[in-house]
């Protein structure tokens, strides 16, 4: 098949793997699966064992309070789930959810949960076997009982609750995706009474005629301002609309726009009703690393006034209000996490936080209601050998009191963290993590590359069990820092979008010849490794510099660069990649679509293919047609595999889902890159 956009012919001779109903899709996948499988047998090095331990160990995540109780989740030694816990002052913890013993056994996992504020019920997001959508049901947290009726079609929503502790606001679409809505892009809020059918819920905001999504939703402490976010896309610039509950009926909110003198109207603005009353905006208007701003919201058009300003070289990206007058900031220094005390009437530093080495903040949680002043707060942190974990700090000492439930798990053997930059294409330095067990390359080692590049998401030092069983065995891992991420901030994001979208590609590459150039790795010893984004990343770097990489790792990629505004959740996107319904645009996207570059004759890397049946925001048809034109151009000889994974989406695993996935990408990894473990 062969299309006509704008004067620029574009054949696409594999258009027929779109359809999975189509006999020959069906062929076509059942012959891949087989090859697959006679390929896999003849790996020699197996990783299954480690990473089901690394995998499998005690991660927990900051706890939340609500009416002095406190609500937690953990995932146990070897569990396959993360389990909702909960514990009263002078009570032993206990559990409150666990979704294999509630749903059944299966892929059945906690995707969000929400306490509502006397702390008697929760409401619980449930999804299964990878699902994009989940099930909201309400938990009821004395007998630990699930309703039976639940909210279907929701994704990824916030729940914000009413001080009654009976009704809520959350996000879902128009339609369930289970009653034949699909997945849907409309993300329209409603307000839900407990005990009351979800055909009874009322739409408080959104509409056929909206084009705004909303995205995040909060009520501040004491019940009466309630905080909407909206924007047309993720990493786009938000719209805030703010509603005075004391003044309009919950289900008629009378809404106002918030929009301070002299912002600009390209910013990203997040919002937070304090405890003081004040309106706290985390903004990067005139300030690409953001700043922190406060204004009064009873005059929605009036002046922000500035608290916390940009940083040179930290990307601020968070804030808690620890009552006493102190309010803590999260930073992010080359996505290397940071925190430090602020006063909260002059944002003065008071003091900063010691964190145990180079890692992430995963959160923070006070343990006293808003506007109180408490003595510790709870900061979570991982970094890419340590799972998450929660750590206790004095506030005014600023010392850890002790890690919460210290993680369990046998420690890997002594390994190293830099943080190093190097010059692109065009001359901008580029940050890239090495993870190995030497400071310097003493010789050439294969060398696993990843990144991400989108979106504004900054990829820094989390727990990656890959990465450890990699380094373990001997390997070096790489993290590249490219342009289109947030790790520099919202210019950084922009340079890496659109007609800048080559950047990305740009800096991966340079990153991959400076591993080289550096001793760290050869071109026969290093693999490109990307997820989603990433998969995009690396599937552009394969047709780009074939030459560079010995193997490439595509999972869930976005590869059709013509053709993904009409699969999954690719109308949302437009601002990252640019639109093939606009002339110009055409131009960027045949520019740099992996799918479109594929070249009869070359010799290409292995390569090894992941799609996820269940992946509703990348279509896996994006692998399928990618890997049926490499197979055939490919002129190397190396292994070109699709793995199709059953049970699981784009996102979340359970433990087993996700250790069997690393055992088979670092087997492949090992047997293309000569790594003996």
């Amino acid at each position: 098949m062969t299309d006509y956009l704008f004067g620029h012919r574009v054949p696409d001779p594999y258009r027929w793997l779109e359809d999975t109903a189509e006999p020959r899709t069906l062929e076509w996948q059942r012959a891949q699966d087989t090859r697959f499988e006679q390929v896999r047998r003849q790996w020699t090095t197996r990783f299954g064992p480690r990473l089901r331990e690394l995998y499998g160990t005690t991660a927990q995540e900051v706890p939340r309070w609500c009416a002095g109780r406190r609500f937690f989740v953990r995932r146990p030694p070897g569990g396959e789930h993360e389990v909702l816990y909960t514990a009263a002052p002078g009570e032993p913890e206990r559990v409150l959810l666990d979704p294999a013993r509630s749903e059944g056994p299966g892929t059945t996992m906690l995707e969000s949960w929400a306490p509502s504020p006397d702390g008697r019920l929760v409401a619980c997001q449930l999804s299964s076997d990878g699902a994009e959508t989940a099930v909201l049901k309400v938990l009821d947290v004395a007998t630990g009982r699930l309703g039976d009726d639940g909210i279907r079609g929701c994704r990824a929503s916030p729940v914000a609750w009413l001080p009654d502790g009976r009704s809520f606001f959350y996000v879902r679409p128009p339609i369930p995706a289970d009653a034949g809505g699909g997945l849907g892009t409309e993300r329209w809020l409603w307000l839900h009474r407990v005990g009351r059918s979800a055909g009874a819920d009322v739409r408080v905001l959104g509409g056929p005629d909206d084009p705004r999504r909303v995205y995040d939703i909060g009520i501040g402490p004491d019940g009466r301002l309630l905080l909407a976010s909206l924007a047309d896309g993720p990493a786009r610039p938000h719209e805030l609309l703010l509603a005075d509950l004391a003044r309009c009926r919950p289900d008629r909110p009378q809404w106002r726009r918030i929009h301070p003198e002299g912002s600009a109207a390209h910013a990203r603005v997040r919002g937070e009703i304090g405890p003081d009353g004040r309106l706290y905006l985390l903004t990067d208007d005139r300030a690409p690393r953001r700043r922190l701003c406060v204004m009064d919201p009873a005059e929605p058009h009036g002046t922000m006034r500035e608290l916390i300003g940009e940083h040179p070289e930290a990307v601020l990206t968070g804030f808690t209000h620890l009552g006493g007058g102190l309010l803590l900031a999260v930073w992010e220094r080359d996505a290397i996490g940071d925190a430090t005390a602020h006063r909260i009437d002059t944002g003065e530093v008071t003091a900063r936080v010691s964190l145990p080495g180079p890692g992430t903040v995963t959160g923070v949680s006070v343990p006293a209601p808003a506007g109180h002043t408490a003595g510790e707060v709870w900061i979570g942190y991982s970094s890419l050998i340590t799972p998450g974990h929660v750590l206790r700090y004095e506030i005014g000492s600023w010392q850890p009191v002790r890690p919460e439930r210290t993680t369990r798990h046998r420690r890997p053997p002594h390994m190293t963290v830099r943080h190093m930059r190097c010059p692109s294409k065009d001359g901008t330095l580029v940050g890239l993590l090495i993870l190995a067990r030497d400071t310097t390359p003493r010789r050439p080692r294969p060398t696993m590359l990843t990144g991400y590049g989108g979106f504004g998401v900054s990829i820094g030092p989390v727990y990656q069990p890959d990465a450890v069983a990699w380094v373990e065995a001997g390997g070096v891992y790489a993290i590249a820092q490219v342009r289109g991420g947030g790790e520099q901030g919202a210019d950084w994001h922009r340079s890496g979008t659109g007609a800048g979208k080559q950047n990305s590609i740009d800096d991966f590459n340079a990153v991959a010849e400076w591993l080289v150039a550096d001793g760290w790795t050869t071109p026969g010893q290093l693999g490109a490794v990307g997820g989603s984004n990433g998969g995009f990343l690396v599937g552009a770097a394969l047709v780009q510099r074939p030459d560079l990489y010995r193997a490439v790792v595509c999972s869930a990629p976005v590869l059709d660069m013509l053709r993904y505004e009409r699969m999954g959740l690719g109308r949302l996107w437009r601002a990252e990649y640019g639109s093939a319904d606009d002339p110009e645009q055409v131009q960027w996207l045949l520019g740099y679509s992996p799918y479109h570059h594929v070249r009869e004759g070359t010799a290409y890397p292995a390569v090894l293919f992941e799609t996820f049946e269940g992946d509703t925001r990348v279509d896996p048809a994006h692998a399928r047609k990618m890997c049926a034109a490499v197979q055939h151009a490919s002129s190397s000889g190396r292994p070109v595999l699709l793995r199709h994974e059953r049970g699981s989406g784009h996102g979340r695993r359970t433990m087993s889902q996700a250790a069997a996935l690393g055992a088979d990408t670092l087997a492949f990894l090992c047997e293309e890159l000569g790594l003996e473990s």
